[in-house]
């Protein structure tokens, strides 16, 4: 009776071994050149869009940026960012939170692009965050090795959205919770915001530091401009009203947001906390002495966010159109 026990669970064991040994082997998660097999040229196809738009339409690269934290930083890095609403459920692109997020219709050029070589193959999920790495060496920063084999999510997170991106106006503590949440430490979090390096801040989100009173913490030089820029207390939005992050180089990524920073020129709330609380301070002078060390820290980071809880395997689905899941069609 024994022996006969011990058979089974032997059995009962191997078997379960083997069922996970299966669904490891179906899924290796995300991996260096998981395209390598089943469509060799997407990461070179994704490379030369991105070249092409940006020839095209300088601020694409910005848009790419923003994309890869907006999606990612908000439960999962599944592409969910770039669904549209419908009748039952709002798109993330249109919250309170994705004001200025633009260009989604390239991410489609992208798409097609990819459709025509491989159809069906590669997630909108790995568009949006190779399409951030090459958007990130077109502004002049670093090349990031990034790991492929996501896969895309079904539902948009419109409804958790401000749990997960943190708001201009919130506290550094709080910020510093939510990126910690992701395993991003401090000087991950002072490198990802070297991000408003490039780009432009609306003036809707600026008036509050100018109306009906200057903040005092801005530098006084910097504040002619800026008003200049936002000249209405209560700006139309409609108006596209705004003020580049970085006068000096706008269109480089690179360490001069840290300088700005220390300098009192930095236009958002969180800017000013950054370079004055004690715990990310540091951080900010090192950055603003050290475009070498920015860049190790903003690689870490954005590799961090990029892999930040992904579909894989046989979860969610390859969409056949990066704005619309497939059931849908």
């Amino acid at each position: 009776m024994g022996a006969k026990v011990l058979f089974f669970f032997a059995l009962f064991s191997f078997s379960a071994f083997s069922a996970f040994a299966e669904n490891e082997a179906e899924d290796p998660g995300l991996v260096m050149n998981f395209y390598k097999d089943i469509c060799p040229q997407a990461e070179d196809i994704i490379r030369e869009q991105v070249k092409l738009l940006y020839k095209r339409h300088k601020n694409t690269a910005f848009s790419w940026l923003r994309n890869i934290f907006h999606d990612c930083a908000v439960q999962s890095c599944d592409a969910s960012l770039l669904l549209d609403s419908t009748r039952r459920t709002l798109s993330e692109k249109e919250t309170d939170r994705s004001f200025g997020l633009r260009n989604f219709r390239y991410i489609e050029t992208i798409k097609e692009a990819l459709e025509r070589e491989c159809p069906g193959v590669v997630s909108c999920a790995d568009i949006l965050v190779l399409s951030a790495r090459e958007g990130i060496v077109s502004l002049g920063g670093p090349y990031i090795p990034l790991k492929t084999g996501r896969r895309d999510g079904r539902r948009s997170r419109a409804d958790v959205v401000e749990e997960y991106l943190p708001d201009h106006n919130e506290t550094i503590s709080a910020v510093l919770d939510r990126f910690a949440a992701m395993g991003i430490d401090t000087p991950g979090l002072v490198a990802l915001l070297g991000a408003h390096s490039v780009g432009r801040t609306h003036c809707v989100k600026l008036v509050h530091r100018l109306y009906p009173e200057v903040d005092p913490a801005l530098n006084p030089d910097h504040v002619p401009h800026i008003l200049h820029k936002c000249p209405d207390q209560i700006p139309d939005p409609k108006a596209v009203q705004y003020v580049r992050n970085d006068r000096g180089t706008p269109m480089v990524l690179d360490n001069n947001y840290y300088r700005n920073v220390l300098d009192n020129k930095g236009l958002l709330i969180v800017d000013h906390q950054l370079a004055y609380d004690k715990r990310t301070r540091p951080y900010v002078k090192k950055m603003a002495k050290s475009q070498d060390y920015f860049f190790k820290e903003f690689s870490r980071a954005i590799t961090l966010l990029s892999e930040n809880n992904p579909l894989t395997g046989t979860k969610g689905e390859i969409r056949k159109q990066c704005n619309v899941a497939n059931k849908l069609h």
